[in-house]
């Protein structure tokens, strides 16, 4: 996954129906919180690095001076003062390694270990709720646009029905207050028509900042959805044949879930600062070397050549030093006391965490069973009101039902096919919600 926005493929994409495994992937791609999280598994990444090489390498160094002396000065060879002119050089390497920190270096291993552990189980957690949004988003684009096409035959009805009405008044087979009030059906369908479409208008734009379309393109989406739950009331979504029980989706979530990946870091590691502060009381031990030499010369001095000084003044010292801390103002109790509050905070939080997921799929199957039960009966009475529907346009034809009483009729076939496919759209949400903490990835589920 590319760390910047994908703009080279936008032109390819603007031009071709978009599916919602589609703009998952797109949404996921263009994403500032997804490209802001990955900079920062990038500085996860960095401080793995840095771990380590503190952990395994020596400290390296070089340095080097030159200067000009005006005043008095020691003559290096006879130990005597002159008041020349002088010049001095000097060069050195030296390196040093800590053998004892206090398991400093060991802590920060594991820590940064665990951070990174913990960066990528953020990243997938800002990447689940980029395409939890966009599913939400792209089911409310796809409801408003099927709602415009029941409108739109229902305003053609509306027209036809009003055109033989007005012929039907011109041949007295009706009377001007049917015409009337079908004149006011078409206009309330037309009406709601228009709604329907400013809705959904307002819903590809909601999508398309979720995905970070960019505003001059065309977003094109994929709306001929059939539907995926069976009329003998049972689903056939794939995935969910066979459903595991809800111990078993919540046994699932506790182990692998991002959230508790998260948590469950953040306290290891509040563990592991609290000893690396603790170890900060111990005595240090490090072992250090080195190399050094120097050039000097001042105006009427025999002294030897550049070449012979460099190689007649160079010295070498190997040293190991402890350091043993003795009293540092309560600092370091205070450290450790501020320490040992943040894992009671963080393992706090951890087991909060816990419960909140553990309610979270309780919650999630819950709604997914009452959904689906409200679909079916959604799409029971939908059919039933469109069955009525069908008869008392029939017995408008015939005269022997008023304008309203249509009208009636209509309304409640029209609010029975927006509530099944609400339901239905509701449905595949929280059951895709419950097949994620099952361990299917939103993006991944067909």
């Amino acid at each position: 996954m590319t760390l910047g926005p994908v703009d080279n493929s936008r032109a390819q994409e603007s031009s071709k129906v978009m599916s919602l495994k589609d703009c998952m992937e797109y949404a996921i791609s263009n994403s500032t919180k997804t490209r802001i999280q990955q900079a920062a598994s990038g500085d996860a990444r960095i401080a793995r690095r840095d771990a380590l090489l503190q952990a395994f390498t020596p400290n390296l160094s070089g340095s080097t001076y030159a200067y000009y002396n005006f005043g008095r000065s020691i003559d290096p060879q006879t130990n005597t003062y002159f008041t020349q002119t002088s010049f001095h050089n000097s060069y050195s390497v030296s390196a040093g390694f800590d053998l004892f920190n206090g398991f400093q270096a060991v802590n920060n291993l594991k820590i940064s270990k665990t951070g990174l552990a913990i960066s990528e189980s953020q990243e997938k957690q800002v990447e689940a709720d980029i395409c939890l949004a966009v599913m939400e988003a792209y089911y409310n684009v796809v409801y408003y646009k099927r709602l415009a096409d029941i409108y739109e035959e229902q305003v053609g009805a509306a027209e036809m029905a009003l055109k033989k009405a007005v012929r039907q008044e011109e041949l007295g087979q009706k009377g001007h207050a049917d015409v009337v009030q079908m004149e006011a059906d078409l206009a309330d369908r037309k009406y709601d028509l228009t709604n329907v479409r400013n809705s959904y208008k307002d819903q590809l734009i909601t999508l398309g900042d979720l995905m970070f379309w960019p505003p001059e393109e065309e977003l094109v989406i994929d709306t001929a959805m059939p539907d995926q739950v069976g009329h003998d009331g049972t689903s056939v979504i794939p995935g969910l044949t066979g459903d595991p029980s809800t111990d078993a989706v919540i046994s699932f979530a506790l182990e692998n879930n991002p959230q508790i990946k998260i948590a469950e870091g953040t306290m290891l590691n509040a563990k592991r600062e609290l000893s690396t502060t603790k170890g900060q009381i111990l005595p240090s031990l490090g072992l250090y070397a080195g190399w050094s030499t120097t050039y000097y010369t001042y105006r009427g001095a025999q002294t030897n050549p550049f070449r012979d000084q460099f190689r007649n003044n160079g010295g070498e010292y190997v040293e190991m030093s402890m350091s043993i801390p003795i009293w540092g103002k309560m600092q370091k109790r205070s450290r450790i006391a501020k320490q040992r509050n943040a894992l009671v905070k963080a393992t706090a939080e951890f087991d909060q965490k816990r419960r909140d997921v553990e309610s979270e799929v309780r919650r999630a199957i819950q709604d997914r069973d009452g959904s689906e039960a409200a679909y079916d009966q959604a799409r029971y009475k939908s059919e039933v009101q469109e069955e009525a529907y069908n008869l008392n346009l029939k017995k408008m034809e015939q005269g022997l039902i008023s304008p309203l009483e249509l009208q009636t009729a209509t309304n409640n076939y029209l609010k029975s096919k927006a509530d099944e496919m609400n339901s239905l759209y509701k449905y595949l949400i929280k059951s895709a919600v419950v097949r994620y903490y099952n361990g299917e990835e939103y993006i991944n589920q067909d």
